[in-house]
């Protein structure tokens, strides 16, 4: 099959490689459609850690059941379906617990790191456990569903973010995670959304999506601006969705006293936080990884128009192309969010 592969850093090109052999567990999917993560263009330079050459990348897809396992019995060849990114193990402490995405055995799909390596699905197929799977409906494009794992990584922050009805939120970040996010917030039953970023270009496309107002923090005094609209007390709630010192500070100092925090973005490995006003004013910092099973919730979300994709893919292209596109993606060309690749 063709698959293109990571074959070095900054190094994409399309190779002749096997076609995986589903485990008895395991559905073998001919892919439709797959999205470019963030995850991945920081991993195609080697920034990460976590894409450790030779590997086929790519999680965010959706595809066609081309074989099944001997042990599976929930799904059949000719099924549309999207799958998780996490590969978890089902048996250990946490995926006892309910808590999937923490579980101790954890892989990810399009990840290779030095404990493990998983092809990805920028190719004509991949085999992945029956229990990650998800069925799509039969209106849902594949271009959209290769973009319910960012929705559901915007669902999970929502669902561990305390947000009572009517409450005022701050996303800050409008990158493609960040507009998920404020969608998700929304549906959580946030009041008003307040959008933070430093292009307006994207600013634009948040109020497009539902922001109640948006803000650059190049050109305003983001925090002075969120207080004058809630009578000096900050924000309920904030998530952050870009993973940078400055990003998390801000998201910090524009909540209120007994605030929260959830802390989304993951870029940057190490930042300098302002300690004594999160003590001091008794804010909650809450940690998102991934999502825990909210993927039958977030195609019932996209299927019924409550969280909307299409505005944010940029460009769906043959795989071919991809380097290509990796290339504009890794040099942040202006206006690009998803691009998703079709083998």
């Amino acid at each position: 099959m063709k698959a293109l592969v990571l074959s070095s850093y900054k190094h994409l090109e399309m190779e002749d490689v096997p076609v995986p052999q589903p485990a008895e567990d395991e559905l073998l999917i001919r892919i439709k459609a797959c999205g470019i993560c963030g995850s991945d263009v920081h991993g195609f330079d080697g920034s990460t850690g976590r894409r450790i050459p030779p590997i086929v990348m790519g999680h965010e897809a959706a595809g066609i059941v081309e074989s099944v396992g001997a042990a599976v019995a929930n799904f059949r060849a000719g099924d549309r379906v999207t799958f998780d990114s996490t590969v978890y193990c089902g048996k250990c402490f946490y995926c006892q617990r309910g808590q999937i995405n923490l579980c101790e055995e954890r892989e990810v799909i399009g990840v290779s790191t030095p404990l493990f390596r998983r092809m990805g699905a920028f190719a004509e197929y991949v085999a992945v456990p029956a229990r990650i799977a998800y069925p799509l409906p039969e209106t849902m494009p594949f271009s959209h569903a290769a973009l319910i794992e960012a929705v559901s990584v915007a669902v999970h922050g929502a669902s561990l973010t305390p947000i009572e009805p009517g409450d005022t939120a701050v996303v800050v970040g409008s990158g493609m995670i960040g507009l998920l996010t404020l969608q998700a917030v929304r549906q959580a039953g946030a009041g008003r959304v307040f959008v933070v970023d430093v292009d307006d270009t994207r600013l634009e496309l948040a109020r497009q999506l539902g922001a109640t107002e948006t803000f650059n923090s190049k050109k305003q005094d983001v925090v002075a601006e969120i207080q004058k609209r809630t009578t000096g007390r900050g924000a309920d709630v904030a998530l952050e969705c870009v993973g940078i010192t400055d990003a998390i500070g801000l998201a910090v100092e524009s909540v209120r006293k007994g605030g929260a925090v959830t802390l989304v973005g993951n870029v940057a490995p190490k930042i300098e936080l302002a300690l004594q006003s999160v003590v001091s004013r008794q804010i909650r910092l809450q940690g998102s990884c991934a999502s825990c099973g909210e993927y039958p919730e977030c195609i019932a979300m996209m299927a019924s128009g409550k969280i909307r994709v299409e505005r944010l893919v940029s460009a769906v292209a043959p795989l071919e192309e991809g380097a290509s596109w990796f290339q504009r993606l890794y040099d942040r060309e202006p206006g690009l969010l998803k691009v998703v690749l079709q083998p």
